[in-house]
């Protein structure tokens, strides 16, 4: 019998509709990308990308020339860009504003084919830190109100490039789907005075039927109303609003987490397709600052990582009527993570 789930975070109902007949094992993948023969991201191909904004080098190494590690870019053909002024202006009904923000890529590596879970904990540990790095500096640029860190692996999940690489954009307003969790988490702190990602936590730990990882103050979990089949979410069970205040301790944790959860979907499903995204706070920074507007965000919000396989499509129903269907039950796609054998960590 199908089930109709409700996200009590991103406040929409989900068909659970195991009737279809998708068991995990039927989702095994190859990931295609580009068969490009040039790669703008490869080492000693620096001059064919704008000038780099921050990189982690080799010592004695110069800016913008081989001997990197980590590299961050602005992306060639961005969906904003950094110069400007937002000039907001009303036309009749309508609102209007320059397409003021940052778009810039983050090569996660020389290597062209190692994928986060197989590079070195200590350099996936710095990918991570390189994500702190600009959220903090952007975060000084009173334009933005939120900076979104995301990442397309396959061509079905969006990559236009193979080589690894993760991507940012920071606009001047607060996305839809974040702004929908942050008024989620404002009015549960209202009502109860508690943090609704660390009560779904806790209901998740109890249960126990969802959860993939929970070890080294880190928790992974198939959310109850899983959008997606094999959908997961990662989030530190220690509360914090802002990834960009975690300490390298955290983010060492962090890539454990992370490391494993991507070898568990890429050893279940065959090297699938996906995206992730960080959600993390607002940039509070951010003028003009409207009175008690996320006055409690320190407080109700908890940053988290949202990964999620691209192994269905939507089609007339979901984008007609905002349902997402799932043709996978949430507890077995966990169960199915957990069992699976993974070589290496």
């Amino acid at each position: 019998m199908p089930e109709l789930r409700f996200d009590p975070i991103q406040m929409r109902w989900v068909i659970i509709s195991t009737e279809r007949g998708r068991r995990p094992s039927d989702f095994h993948q190859k990931t295609e990308h580009s068969q490009s023969t040039f790669c703008p991201f490869c080492e000693g191909n620096e001059s064919t990308t704008p000038l780099e904004i921050y990189a982690v080098r080799n010592n004695g190494s110069v800016a913008n020339g081989p001997g990197w590690k980590i590299r961050v870019v602005p992306n060639k053909f961005p969906a904003l860009k950094i110069e400007g002024n937002l000039d907001r202006l009303g036309e009749g009904m309508y609102d209007k504003m320059n397409g003021v923000g940052a778009h810039e890529v983050i090569i996660e590596s020389t290597d062209h084919q190692k994928q986060l879970h197989e590079l070195e904990p200590s350099h996936l540990e710095e990918i991570l830190k390189t994500y702190r790095v600009r959220l903090e500096d952007l975060q000084k640029d009173e334009r933005l109100r939120y900076i979104l860190l995301f990442k397309n692996h396959g061509v079905r999940a969006g990559a236009s490039l193979a080589h690894p690489h993760t991507q940012l954009i920071a606009t001047p307003v607060t996305p839809k789907t974040v702004s929908l969790e942050f008024e989620s988490a404002m009015r549960h702190y209202a009502t109860k005075e508690r943090c609704i990602f660390c009560d779904v936590m806790r209901q998740e730990i109890d249960d126990g039927r969802r959860i993939v990882y929970n070890k080294d103050e880190f928790i992974a979990f198939a959310p109850f109303a899983a959008r997606f089949p094999f959908e997961i979410w990662i989030m530190p069970r220690r509360h914090n609003h802002d990834y960009s205040l975690e300490d390298d301790a955290t983010i060492v944790n962090f890539a454990k987490a992370l490391r494993e959860i991507l070898a568990r979907l890429n050893a279940s499903l065959d090297n699938p397709p996906y995206n992730f995204v960080l959600h993390t706070g607002p940039n509070t920074n951010a003028k003009p600052a409207r009175p008690n507007h996320w006055g409690t965000i320190k407080y109700d919000f908890h940053w988290h990582l949202e990964i999620i396989p691209r192994l269905t499509r939507m089609a007339g129903f979901e984008w007609g009527s905002g349902f997402y269907i799932n043709p996978v039950q949430p507890e077995e796609s966990a169960k199915f993570l957990r069992e699976v054998e993974i070589k290496g960590l």
